[in-house]
């Protein structure tokens, strides 16, 4: 009874702790309902987010926000061709000691903080990119043979420009890849284009109040884990994936879309994702276990940017949206 009674406790807590936070979000941004609770299931899910979306939508605010409702420490990177790889991780630099001496003191980049919004990614070269996705990956960087570890939560919103495209060094799928989610911010409708000149053009600007902070994260962490997930759910997730990959016999796994326009379908890092992903959301709706709808509406986040399609995918527009769509209506639930 008493496992229980705290199982309840942790569910009522986190959807209260959700609900507030969605809240806090609501009286400075407009829209992007379904975009913040994705950011905050990766959040509490240990994961990065790749934004994409044309400049003006409030990424970098609602990223601000976020960082200031949950008692987060916040920075904004902005990559541009010049930008080296110190410029993130930080550097040594020579001071002087109290006695006098001369010695190599690390000057911190802004990478140490709790969030992180790289703004336009693919701008800069890949050696500066894979200093960032190095600090993401192993939550630590190595400056002059000393390893300086990241605070904790620590989470990285890279955007990108899907308009400008000259001039940019894209991402390799292996980086990509190492992304938990891949958001597509949506332009606001007519309502929503006037609430937000409502909120920017009248008054001062809305203080937020702190709902959670860096330990109720960590804590919201192990609970997602926590969460029991169905063998049936499970396989019908691995199915979804397999579902992806051309190699598949057709009229057995692999969806027809797949079958034509895919090259390689997800990694095991998407079925992690999808899965974690279904585990926090059931847990911030306040149920005790996944369904497979959370499997479903987890799943093109996650395996969006996962899928590498080719030439004649580009050529007709079929887009890894579709082709996911088609996965979820062709794949049943029970086998």
């Amino acid at each position: 009874m008493e496992a229980v009674a705290e199982i309840e406790t942790r569910m009522q807590r986190a959807r209260h702790s959700f609900d507030d936070l969605k809240a806090e979000m609501a009286r400075i941004i407009v829209g992007h309902e379904g975009l913040i609770e994705q950011v905050f299931i990766a959040l509490v899910c240990g994961g990065h987010c790749l934004l994409e979306g044309v400049p003006g939508l409030g990424k970098t605010l609602m990223v601000r926000s976020l960082g200031e409702i949950l008692s987060l420490s916040f920075s904004r990177i902005q990559f541009t061709p010049d930008l080296m790889p110190a410029d993130i991780t930080g550097t040594n630099v020579l001071t002087d000691d109290p006695s006098g001496r001369k010695i190599f003191e690390f000057q911190r980049g802004p990478v140490f903080a709790h969030i992180v919004l790289a703004d336009e990614i693919n701008r800069a070269t890949p050696k500066t990119q894979s200093a960032l996705l190095e600090a993401m990956q192993e939550q630590s960087v190595t400056v002059g043979g000393k390893v300086h570890r990241l605070e904790n939560p620590f989470m990285v919103l890279a955007t990108q420009n899907p308009i400008e495209m000259e001039g940019t060094y894209p991402l390799p799928e292996a980086q990509v890849d190492r992304f938990f989610f891949k958001l597509l911010l949506q332009y606001p409708t007519r309502d929503e284009l006037a609430r937000i000149a409502d909120f920017t053009t009248a008054g001062p600007p809305v203080a937020l109040h702190e709902v959670l902070d860096a330990a109720d994260i960590l804590q919201m962490r192990q609970w997602v884990r926590d969460v029991p997930l169905a063998d049936l759910v499970k396989d019908y997730a691995v199915r979804l994936l397999l579902s992806t990959h051309p190699q598949r016999e057709p009229g057995k796994e692999a969806a027809p879309l797949a079958q034509k326009f895919v090259l390689y379908g997800s990694s095991p890092r998407g079925l992690q994702s999808v899965i974690l992903a279904a585990k926090a959301r059931a847990l911030l709706a306040g149920r005790p276990n996944v369904s497979f709808e959370d499997i479903r509406q987890m799943l093109p986040p996650s395996l969006r940017h996962r899928l590498i399609l080719n030439l004649e995918a580009d050529a007709e527009g079929i887009g890894a949206e579709k082709i996911l769509s088609e996965v979820v209506e062709r794949v049943p639930e029970v086998p």
